[in-house]
């Protein structure tokens, strides 16, 4: 009887008071050395991982201290792990001759890991429009999936409970207003070549709101003008390539005339070049010094100008 007592198990009380889900969870949030070999970018990551100064110091960092936050990543059908968050991290650790890294490996769903993915690159201080366009694309795709599935809970989608759209949670989510949101969005539909003078801040994001309505054939030949006439279309005039556009009337001779205006900035604004200003200066002044000088001059010269009206 005392040995068969003693081959008796007691339930502990983490045991009693734990489903099977959490404890599957605790298993999946164990954290793993991966071989970078293993592991896949996420399919359509948005996000540029660019081999920059910051790149250098974290692959530094990591050389002398590891990845401090490990990775998030998921089987991949295919072999090997799907990266969610931390792409960055993969190419800094193989820049610091790492051949593994610590990864916390979770089943997701398409949705799930997109919404994850945005989320843990959003909070970078600095982001491309494009990757923000992209991005803020994705989630909430991402978000509008999960509010039409019946299978989730209002707790783990909050907009099905309050009936709140998914732009305006998202909105709430990222600090960003609905309107500013949207308005990335449409960046989308600019064609690759537009999309990137933009991120390059050769046209502003108003003006690339306006172009994104155009037709994507539209686009290529605009931006064919575009290079031809060595310029980017103000606010004014892109919102008159979009009514052309819209009324089936933008041809190659309307885009040409709109682009050829005179931008009321360059109406108004003279520019002297310091090569221009040099040669009228000593060698030894300052650019400061020339400035001062040219404005006591133009004082002198508006005074002689008013005795004359007199």
């Amino acid at each position: 009887m005392k040995s068969s007592a003693k081959n008796i198990r007691l339930t502990s009380v983490d045991e009693l008071f734990s489903t099977e889900e959490s404890r599957e969870d605790a298993q999946r949030e164990k954290v793993v050395e991966i071989a970078l070999s293993q592991l896949h970018p996420f399919q359509n990551h948005p996000f540029q991982v660019r081999d920059d100064q910051a790149m250098q110091e974290t692959a530094d960092s990591i050389r002398e201290y590891g990845v401090l936050v490990p990775a998030i990543a998921r089987p991949d059908p295919n072999g090997g792990y799907e990266l969610i968050a931390g792409h960055r991290r993969h190419r800094a650790s193989q820049l610091a001759g790492k051949e593994t890294m610590p990864v916390i490996i979770r089943e997701l769903d398409d949705d799930a890991a997109t919404i994850i993915m945005v989320d843990s690159n959003l909070q970078r201080e600095t982001l491309l429009p494009s990757e923000r366009a992209f991005a803020y694309k994705m989630k909430l795709e991402a978000m509008k999936h999960q509010g039409e599935r019946a299978d989730l809970t209002c707790g783990q989608i909050g907009h099905k409970l309050n009936r709140q759209k998914s732009r305006d949670l998202l909105a709430e989510q990222t600090g960003d207003s609905a309107k500013n949101i949207q308005r990335y969005i449409r960046l989308t539909e600019l064609i690759p070549e537009l999309l990137e003078l933009v991120d390059e801040h050769k046209i502003a994001l108003n003006p690339a709101y306006e172009l994104s309505f155009l037709k994507k054939e539209e686009q290529t030949k605009l931006l064919d003008e575009m290079e031809s006439e060595q310029t980017t279309p103000s606010l004014s005039q892109a919102q008159r390539l979009k009514k052309f556009s819209q009324e089936g009337h933008l041809s190659l001779d309307v885009m040409r005339a709109i682009l050829s205006e005179e931008k009321k900035s360059e109406v108004d604004r003279v520019t002297l070049t310091g090569d221009t200003l040099r040669k009228y200066f000593p060698k030894s002044y300052t650019p400061q010094r020339m400035q001062d000088t040219i404005i006591k001059l133009l004082e002198q010269w508006q005074r002689r100008q008013k005795e004359q009206e007199r």
